[in-house]
């Protein structure tokens, strides 16, 4: 080896490298929200993460707006991060509204440039990004009427109530149902879906909230802190409850012989099924984008309202996380991830 080429030669290889680390710092990023560590809203950090990239069977959404829900703690708490399998560091959020970006080779029902929405399985999240990955059971066409901010606050708790209500209790018309928290994410939809079921709505709420009960179309609108909800649904056909304890516990005596009580935080009680002589089950809410459709023609055909209470920035994540914790959110808090498209 010449003199001139064992000079030139460290030199070629420290270019090489270097070329290297620029290619490999060239990957594409995207500002996020991520839990490194659990503990309270605090462990939310804003920062920068590599873009993901999708398989074959897997859609990318840039993200204009993000859903806020209580569950979307369930990452910074150790619990349900085992129970759900989440690994840290994580990027919490399972509801979105987007533009798809690019899709996987298998995916064949949306292109790049479609407006969407989605409910993320709990398992996976990452919708408070700039970017995020879905598939298509999980994500349907967002209806033409919403903007992306009322969007994002849709899957969710939609299709928790649709599931709930529909799939679960199969509340049919002329019906009678009595919702827990219906001012709430999950209420706000059951009360509508019920009445376009064509079913006689009981919903209860604070005192705050009784105008908005009526405006969801309640029929009888209940103030839990100035009267006991038993006193005044009686014999109704199905209970949806998101408190449990003791609400699930007197919940159950309203109910007429076989009727149906659903639990979004509690297993009901054997027993007292029994004791009354009524049905019962748990619900986990799991992706389902022909009921997004569904839900996505009722909001169009105006027979569902979305009701969005506040829309903070994504560097705000923590904030909005802490008023979801608190459960007395009228409707949906929602992220502003980016600018909504024109």
């Amino acid at each position: 080896m010449s003199v001139l080429r064992r000079l030139l030669l460290p030199t070629a290889i420290a270019a090489i490298l270097a070329g290297i680390s620029v290619a490999q710092s060239a990957k594409p990023t995207m500002k996020a929200i991520v839990v490194h560590e659990h503990g309270g809203p605090e462990v939310l950090k804003y920062e920068d993460v590599p873009r993901p990239v999708p398989k074959e069977n897997e859609i990318l959404v840039k993200v204009i707006a993000a859903g806020v829900n209580p569950v979307d703690s369930a990452a910074r708490s150790q619990k349900f991060a085992q129970f759900l399998n989440i690994k840290l560091p994580a990027i919490p959020g399972y509801d979105i509204a987007g533009v798809v970006e690019k899709t996987g080779a298998t995916v064949t029902k949306l292109k790049a440039g479609d407006p969407v929405y989605a409910y993320i399985a709990l398992d996976k999240g990452g919708g408070y990004a700039e970017y995020a990955l879905a598939t298509e059971k999980e994500t349907s066409p967002k209806p033409k009427s919403l903007n992306y901010a009322a969007a994002a606050a849709v899957p969710l708790v939609s299709l928790t109530a649709w599931q709930a209500l529909i799939d679960t209790a199969k509340l049919s018309a002329g019906q009678a149902v009595l919702i827990h928290g219906g001012s709430g994410g999950v209420g706000s939809f059951a009360i509508q879906i019920a009445k376009a079921r064509g079913a006689k709505v009981f919903a209860t709420a604070s005192t705050p909230n009784q105008d908005l009960l009526k405006q969801l179309g309640a029929d009888v609108a209940i103030d839990y802190t100035k009267q006991k909800f038993e006193d005044v649904a009686k014999d109704v056909d199905v209970v949806l409850d998101s408190v449990g304890q003791d609400t699930l516990m007197r919940s159950y005596g309203v109910l007429k012989k076989g009727g149906f009580i659903v639990s979004l935080v509690a297993r009901p009680n054997p027993a007292e099924l029994e004791k009354h002589g009524i049905k019962g089950a748990p619900l986990s809410v799991t992706s389902n984008s022909d009921e997004l459709v569904e839900i996505g023609r009722l909001i169009e055909e105006k027979k569902i309202k979305v009701i969005v209470s506040q829309a903070l920035p994504l560097t705000e994540a923590a904030k909005a996380q802490a008023q979801a914790d608190t459960l007395h959110t009228r409707g949906k808090i929602v992220l502003k991830v980016a600018e909504e498209p024109r």
